[in-house]
């Protein structure tokens, strides 16, 4: 699968794994702090995270961008 596109670190990375990842590393109140959107502010979870995030395209990208910086 990597041989396809070898450019894209996300290609074959579900968005669940990416959340679940910055949480596990920061915890949810650190990740509000990076990242400013109430889906991580306001009595989080992974489930109404996901459910933002694959609604608002924005969030979704500056998620996408700290996990790369992270790994």
């Amino acid at each position: 699968m990597s041989e396809q596109h070898p450019n894209d670190p996300l290609h074959g990375v579900k968005l669940a794994e990416i959340v679940q990842y910055l949480v596990s590393m920061y915890g949810w109140e650190e990740l509000s702090n990076r990242i400013n959107i109430n889906c991580f502010k306001s009595n989080p979870s992974i489930k109404s995270s996901l459910t933002f995030l694959r609604k608002t395209p924005w969030a979704r990208e500056k998620v996408e961008n700290l996990y790369l910086k992270s790994i």
